[in-house]
């Protein structure tokens, strides 16, 4: 039986779209969370029960039993996080979720960016009800720690005030340490795919970004330019 760990919160996906489901997975594993899959309503309820997840994605549109019931069943059950994934854009739907016990919803297509910021938070909010135990995740980079959960970035130990897409992008930026981040993966994960702004945007919070974290903005030494294709975060 796969169980969370006291480092990797495990992650139930009932999902049955086979080529969603790979994706998400790797998105999953990659953000640190242990990851079990179910492709029927009757599935996710036994793997459910067997494996006692940290937190629940549950597709609305399930076969054998449809998201909504298994939302109904997992509910009289257990106060364990769940939160919906529908194709729907419909208000009645995501009502109905609420009001059968779901903790929040996201319509796809959505960006892993916003989900994983929704299953973080609906941890933390279980971590002060008493049914999980929190992980704290902490990135460092040279003078640079970014606390995930605190929402808190410092340098040399001192804090410094982000904007929230700062902090994204930050984040986005130290999580791969090193290697090359395009701008199109960036504006997705930060602004979401259904972005249609001036992509100047992101050079603008980035010059943000080295003016606040850099000892000289105009030669930065962590968030450095990789020219035609994007940046990068370097420990400098």
């Amino acid at each position: 039986m796969v169980a969370a760990t006291e480092h990797r919160p495990l992650i139930l996906l009932v999902e049955d779209e086979a080529d969603l489901v790979e994706s998400m997975r790797f998105a999953l594993e990659a953000e640190g969370f242990d990851v079990v899959t179910a492709s029927t309503g009757r599935e996710g309820l036994d793997k459910a029960r067997t494996h006692r997840p940290s937190l629940v994605l549950l597709d609305l549109m399930l076969p054998e039993s449809s998201g909504l019931d298994v939302c109904r069943y997992l509910r009289a059950e257990s106060d364990v996080p769940i939160i919906m994934l529908t194709a729907r854009d419909g208000e009645a739907d995501k009502v109905a979720g609420l009001e059968l016990g779901a903790d929040d919803y996201v319509t796809k297509p959505f960006s892993m960016r916003e989900l994983v910021a929704r299953i973080r938070a609906q941890l933390r909010r279980s971590f002060r009800s008493g049914t999980f135990a929190e992980v704290s995740e902490v990135l460092r980079g040279g003078r640079i720690t970014l606390d995930v959960d605190a929402h808190e970035v410092a340098v040399d130990g001192n804090p410094v005030s982000l904007r929230p897409k700062e902090f994204d992008l930050l984040e986005s930026l130290m999580r791969r340490k090193g290697k090359l981040v395009t701008r199109e993966t960036l504006i997705d994960e930060v602004w979401g795919p259904g972005y249609f702004g001036d992509t100047k945007t992101l050079d603008v919070h980035i010059k943000r970004l080295r003016d606040k974290l850099e000892p000289d903005p105009a030669n930065p030494t962590h968030i450095v330019t990789v020219r035609g294709l994007g940046y990068k975060f370097v420990d400098g």
